[in-house]
C-alpha cells in the first residue's frame, strides 16, 4: 500500500524540500504544495524511471569512481593541450564501435553518463538492442584499444555492480 502512495519516498522528500527551498518559504500553503508535488510527481514519473538498482559489489562502485576521475583528468589535459597546440594533435576524431555485453538498463544509462562526460567524447549512442555502444572520440588513435578500455574499465566493473 504504500509504495502506490510513495513510490519513491527519497525523490518524495527532495521534491517536497527543493519546492520550500525554491520559494523560500515553509508557510501552510507552500507545504501543502511541496507535499503534493512530493507525492504526485513520482507517481505520474513512475513509467519513466528504469528497473530497481540492487547494487551487488558496493567496492567496485567506489574503484569505477576513481577510475572515472583519472579518465576525466587526463582527458581535460588532452582537450587542453589540443585547444592550445594544435598542431601536436596526431590522429583525426573518428566513431568508434564497442560491442557490449552489459544489458542492465541501469548500467547502460551510466555507461552512456560515463562516456559522454569524459571530455575527447562529444557524444555517444547505444543502439535499440542495446548491444553496440556508438561513441565519438576526439583522437582515435586506436580503435582496438579503445574498445578495450571501454569494455575493461567500464563495462565490466558496470557487470559486476548491476548484474
Amino acid at each position: 500500500m504504500i509504495k502506490l502512495i510513495l513510490p519513491a519516498p527519497l525523490l518524495t522528500v527532495a521534491l517536497f524540500v527543493m519546492w520550500l527551498l525554491l520559494n523560500h518559504s515553509i508557510s501552510p500553503g507552500h507545504m501543502v504544495l511541496g507535499a503534493i508535488f512530493g507525492v504526485l510527481i513520482p507517481i505520474v514519473t513512475r513509467g519513466l524511471r528504469p528497473l530497481p538498482v540492487r547494487v551487488r559489489h558496493p567496492w567496485t562502485i567506489l574503484k569505477l569512481a576513481a577510475t572515472v576521475v583519472y579518465d576525466t583528468s587526463v582527458s581535460n589535459f588532452q582537450v587542453v593541450r589540443f585547444l592550445l597546440f594544435p598542431s601536436m594533435r596526431k590522429h583525426p576524431a573518428d566513431f568508434v564501435y564497442i560491442p557490449l555485453d552489459l544489458r542492465d538498463p541501469n548500467g547502460l544509462a551510466v555507461l552512456a553518463m560515463i562516456t559522454c562526460i569524459t571530455p575527447g567524447t562529444a557524444w555517444a549512442e547505444i543502439s535499440r538492442d542495446r548491444s553496440m555502444l556508438l561513441m565519438h572520440v576526439l583522437e582515435a588513435y586506436d580503435h582496438d584499444l579503445i574498445v578495450a578500455h571501454v569494455k575493461n574499465s567500464y563495462e565490466r566493473p558496470l557487470m559486476e555492480i548491476f548484474e
